[in-house]
C-alpha cells in the first residue's frame, strides 16, 4: 500500500520541483517533449517559491518521493518585485546566450520570453485582482497522485497557513484546455475573475 504524506517543502526538494513542473506543464500533461532545456518551466513557475516564502510551499510525497506540490506567495506584487530584482537577472544573463537554434517549440520560446518581462511596472504590481485576492498559488500533481484527494489536502494545508497570516483572498491562472484543473478549482471554491489570452484568472476567499 502506497504511503502518502504531505509536509513542508525543503530546499532539497528542488530537483523534484523542476521535474513535477515539467511533467505537468502542458495544461496538466507532460511537457518534456516541448523543451530542449527541461528546466525552463521550473525556473519561473516552481523553483523561486522555495527561496521566497518557503513556509508556503508543501509537498505530497508517495513512498518517500515527492510527486506533487502546492506553492504560493502572500503578496503577489512583493513577489513580482523580488522576481524582477533578485531571481530573474541571473536567468536573463544566462539565457541571453541560449542556443536558440535548438528551441523545440513556441512554448519553449514563449517561456524564455517570460524571463524578460518587466515585473516591477505599475501594470504588474497594481492589478485590481491583487487588492481582493493578493495571494497566489501554483499546484501540480503527477498522475500517480491525481484523484486521491491529495490536491485538496495540499490546498487546505496552504489555506490554513494563509489564514494564520490574515490573508483572505487568493488567485491563480489556469489554461482553458486543462478541464480537470478547472473542475478541481471550482470544487475548491474558485470562481472566474477575468479572461486572458492564455486562459483564466480564478480567485477564492479563504
Amino acid at each position: 500500500m502506497t504511503a502518502i504524506t504531505v509536509r513542508g517543502a525543503e530546499l532539497s526538494d528542488l530537483p523534484y520541483f523542476y521535474e513535477i513542473c515539467l511533467k505537468t506543464g502542458d495544461a496538466g500533461k507532460d511537457a518534456s517533449g516541448l523543451f530542449y532545456d527541461p528546466y525552463i518551466l521550473g525556473q519561473y513557475y516552481a523553483a523561486p517559491y522555495l527561496f521566497f516564502e518557503r513556509d508556503l510551499c508543501f509537498v505530497a510525497e508517495a513512498d518517500g518521493i515527492p510527486q506533487g506540490y502546492v506553492i504560493g506567495a502572500v503578496d503577489t506584487p512583493a513577489f513580482n518585485r523580488w522576481l524582477e530584482f533578485e531571481w530573474l537577472p541571473p536567468l536573463r544573463r544566462r539565457y541571453r546566450d541560449y542556443p536558440y537554434d535548438k528551441i523545440k517549440t513556441d512554448v519553449e520560446k514563449n517561456s524564455i520570453a517570460l524571463f524578460y518581462k518587466k515585473l516591477d511596472s505599475t501594470e504588474e504590481t497594481e492589478r485590481p485582482v491583487y487588492k481582493t485576492y493578493p495571494a497566489h498559488l501554483h499546484i501540480d500533481l503527477l498522475p500517480s497522485l491525481q484523484g486521491k484527494g491529495q490536491g485538496r489536502t495540499l490546498m487546505e494545508t496552504l489555506f490554513a497557513v494563509l489564514a494564520q497570516k490574515n490573508v483572505h483572498g487568493i488567485h491563480l491562472g489556469v489554461s482553458r484546455t486543462n478541464t480537470g484543473a478547472l473542475a478541481f478549482y471550482r470544487k475548491m471554491g474558485f470562481t472566474s475573475l477575468q479572461e486572458e489570452d492564455w486562459g483564466l484568472v480564478m480567485g477564492a476567499y479563504i
